[in-house]
């Protein structure tokens, strides 16, 4: 565990902490607590460089520990949004609380085969405590949940998602709002178990196995994925169906097959991610100019997902643009969310011009691309400043919720394990380089004759 790791893991903790508290209310210290998270996201970004080379110094191995007990603290002390009744939202909290704490347990140093049963048993906490949300609350008032769920039968009967009437959506029920793929990856839940949020589950249990092969299941990985799984929020990001989950098991996977050189294989998964959600597109600059992934396979990623959402595009490119781009943009602000953007609106009463709003989301992303042109980074880096913009374009969106700070929060726990899973790789002094084969002094040569032995003066 480096400093900078201990750096990020802190930076997760008060985001997540402070995004469980935000929903669903609106409070200006919520927003400057997230601006100061953000700083420190951007520093550690503009401050990475590539370690593959060469051993960062390690320090701290208590850390994890530290930060998974802290988590249980907050699943047992800060009451989490939720339609259960007190008692199952109770059990809920203990269910996460003990398993953080446990796991923590595990994993304090020394303790080397616990890594096995740590994950363990933040799976088991995890899916405990889904589980419990799912059969408590079968039916969330949220529209997310009764978009996908009447999403999934139109898939099964072979109809688009997109065009339809949601029967008996409390909030939009004119539109499905995200890409295709969106429905796709929840559908399973709906079709196998009669509910999309198991397979929402489903999609973060892969995410976080991936999460712990991007570090090679090293301690600092393990650790990141059982965060992962136990997230202060995570309850209500089940219980309420949000989808980042369908963004996230792309780009973990993506991040599994770049660190295990398979970077061509990890187009796949990234263009499901492209067609899952808009705001993947936004990674794409930084991918393309990152030398170990590069503009070719982004191109073939933006390629394949234009294939994977092609049905529905060529079905009615109309129905599929209003859906998708005009209605995403016409939203009314979310007064109870808690953005700078919702902070000036609430606070003085304007709104920010759209203008404004790219504005500091290109200029984030800007800073991104040319910092990784000038100064290499390994994986971690890269995914640190994945995370960085993401946030910044949080910041100034008029709807930013818990879902999308808990996908930035996510990117950078897959950057503390690529960090744990960066060894040293010793580079040999004298070595041939690559590609220029030794010669082989010839017989009686100048190299043959400083090579041989000395000859002995006796005769």
């Amino acid at each position: 565990m480096t400093r900078r790791d201990a750096a990020a893991l802190a930076a997760w903790t008060a985001l997540l902490a402070l995004a469980t508290h935000s929903v669903v209310r609106y409070r200006w210290w919520i927003v400057a607590g997230y601006v100061v998270v953000a700083a420190l996201v951007v520093a550690l970004a503009w401050t990475a460089r590539d370690d593959a080379d060469r051993t960062p110094p390690r320090t701290g191995a208590w850390v994890p520990s530290a930060v998974l007990a802290v988590v249980g603290l907050v699943h047992l002390t800060v009451t989490p949004f939720s339609y259960l009744d007190a008692r199952a939202l109770s059990g809920v909290q203990l269910a996460l609380g003990v398993a953080s704490i446990a796991a923590a347990g595990l994993l304090l140093p020394g303790r080397g085969a616990s890594r096995v049963l740590a994950g363990a048993v933040a799976l088991v906490g995890a899916v405990a405590s889904g589980a419990l949300v799912v059969v408590g609350d079968p039916a969330p008032r949220i529209d997310v949940w009764v978009i996908l769920q009447q999403a999934a039968d139109a898939t099964a009967r072979g109809e688009s998602v997109y065009g339809r009437e949601w029967v008996g959506s409390p909030g939009i029920s004119d539109a499905f709002a995200y890409l295709p793929w969106t429905a796709v990856l929840s559908a399973p839940g709906r079709w196998i178990a009669g509910d999309v949020r198991w397979a929402m589950l489903a999609l973060v249990v892969v995410s976080a196995l991936a999460v712990a092969a991007v570090g090679r299941w090293r301690r600092g990985a393990v650790a990141a994925a059982a965060l992962l799984l136990l997230a202060p929020g995570s309850s209500t990001l089940v219980e309420q169906a949000w989808t980042e989950p369908t963004v996230l098991v792309g780009l973990a996977l993506w991040a599994w097959l770049v660190r295990a050189d398979r970077a061509w294989w990890s187009v796949v998964p990234l263009a499901v991610a492209l067609a899952s959600k808009q705001h993947v597109v936004a990674l794409l600059p930084l991918l393309a100019v990152w030398p170990r992934f590069g503009w070719r396979r982004a191109l073939a990623a933006t390629g394949g997902a234009g294939v994977l959402m092609a049905p529905w595009i060529l079905a009615d490119l109309g129905v599929f643009w209003h859906d998708t781009v005009r209605t995403m943009l016409g939203l009314p602000p979310l007064r109870f969310a808690d953005t700078l953007y919702t902070l000036v609106l609430n606070e003085t009463g304007v709104q920010l011009p759209l203008p404004v709003v790219g504005l500091v989301v290109l200029g984030v992303l800007g800073a991104a691309v040319v910092t990784l042109r000038r100064h290499p980074v390994g994986l971690a880096g890269l995914l640190t400043w994945c995370a960085a913009v993401l946030f910044a374009a949080n910041l100034v969106n008029k709807q930013a919720f818990y879902n999308q700070f808990w996908l930035v929060g996510a990117l950078l726990l897959l950057a503390v394990a690529a960090s744990a899973g960066e060894g040293a790789v010793p580079r040999l002094t004298g070595t041939v380089p690559r590609g220029r084969p030794a010669r082989r002094p010839r017989p009686g040569g100048p190299r043959a004759a400083a090579s041989a032995p000395p000859r002995s003066s006796a005769g």
